[in-house]
């Protein structure tokens, strides 16, 4: 699929199978089709995708759809978490019950 400016795009998960290097490589391609006045609509788990500076990030809950801040996402504040815990998290998720 070739993306070109002045488009809207649905992507569905966009990050499956690919590597936190690549996910870095597509913020860049979609800021830069952002720049031609493309727009995006991303259904995503990725923190990196995310963390796109110019995207509104809704979330979409039993209680409605609100609008919220990249920090306060799931996504970011469990992949912080385990990142800066990661030794505890690995032997709390191995413990034996």
């Amino acid at each position: 699929m070739k993306l070109k400016g002045k488009g809207l795009y649905l992507l569905d998960e966009p990050e499956a199978a690919l590597s936190p290097t690549m996910l870095m490589t597509i913020l860049s391609v979609l800021d830069r089709l952002c720049q031609q006045q493309s727009q995006f609509i991303i259904a995503t788990h990725s923190p990196i995708l995310l963390a796109y500076s110019n995207a509104k990030i809704y979330q979409f809950s039993d209680t409605g759809i609100k609008e919220i801040s990249y920090e306060e996402t799931e996504h970011f504040l469990v992949t912080k978490d385990f990142l800066n815990n990661y030794q505890k998290r690995i032997q709390q998720l191995l413990e034996k019950e």
